[in-house]
């Protein structure tokens, strides 16, 4: 039924954008309807991050990264200086600094008070940027791409402060480890990489998959981390949970897709909810997954 109800929806978004409106911020209906607001993006939307309690990041194949409440859903800010659509946009939590990269190369940081221009750019790589992962205190940045190679910056200065290629490592994602230098890095050579940040070594590699790895994320409290697969007819297209800490292996696996789990996330904790993951894949559903039970919620 989710599959069916997935295709459903994606083929009415589809129709309605031809007649959807533009330009206005927002339209207020008669008392008590809800407020409409025009879409953050003219084009697909590529990458989301948090960066607030109360506020996301968005990048799209418009070349814009726009800045959008959670709560009322209207598009509050909007960066433009790409000359190609933006792969993936990040911010460390709570800052007022965004990053975006992009298929023309180069990363850029923009200010969320600041103006609609980027206050730092980062050019260097050779092909697109496909990784995107900045320090808790937002003074570093990691960014990854197609061209084989990792490299860190410095946000201040922009000044490129390490480079590292290795051979076919075609990256599909990073993200930072909470409170610790290190950084996991997903690859089409279907690996799993832990960076350490501090002389862009790597630390630790997992064993290989059968397929693609196409995202990672880590938990809050820095234990673990989880990769997704890609896949088709059912065969591949899981999420593996690994041990950061200790073992250093893996922990457990989550499958049930039917196509590529193209995204991978931990889920916020309640005190009366069990640690939990998502997923979302290319067969149009969402997951959510008990994380020690691997048993769909």
């Amino acid at each position: 039924v989710a599959r069916t109800m997935g295709k459903l929806q994606s083929k009415i978004s589809f129709h309605t954008t031809k007649y959807r409106a533009e330009g206005s911020v927002g339209q207020t209906g008669p008392a008590g309807a809800s407020r409409q607001h025009s879409p953050a993006h003219t084009d697909a939307v590529t990458s989301v991050a948090a960066l607030k309690p109360d506020l996301c990041v968005s990048g799209g194949r418009d070349k814009s990264v726009a800045v959008s409440s959670w709560r009322s859903g209207a598009a509050l800010r909007r960066f433009t200086g790409h000359e190609r659509e933006v792969t993936k946009v990040t911010s460390a939590l709570d800052s007022n600094r965004v990053f975006s990269a992009s298929r023309d190369k180069t990363v850029m940081m923009w200010e969320l008070h600041g103006t609609s221009g980027p206050s730092q750019h980062f050019p260097g790589h050779d092909l697109v940027v496909t990784g995107l992962a900045v320090s808790p205190d937002s003074s570093q940045l990691c960014t990854g791409s197609r061209d084989n190679t990792v490299c860190k910056w410095d946000t201040e200065t922009g000044e490129c402060l390490g480079r590292a290629a290795i051979s076919r490592n075609l990256v599909t994602h990073l993200c930072w480890v909470p409170g610790e230098p290190y950084v996991i890095q997903t690859s089409e050579d279907k690996t799993t990489r832990v960076w350490d940040s501090r002389e862009l070594q790597v630390a630790h590699t997992f064993p290989a998959k059968q397929h693609i790895q196409t995202c990672c994320d880590v938990s809050q409290d820095g234990r673990y981390c989880l990769s997704s697969s890609s896949g088709s007819a059912g065969h591949g297209a899981e999420a593996t949970l690994w041990d950061l800490r200790q073992t250093r292996d893996r922990v457990c696996e989550y499958k049930g897709h039917f196509q590529t789990t193209t995204s991978c996330v931990f889920l916020p904790r309640g005190p009366t909810l069990a640690p939990s993951i998502a997923t979302s894949s290319s067969d149009s559903t969402v997951k959510v997954w008990d994380q020690g039970t691997a048993g769909r919620g």
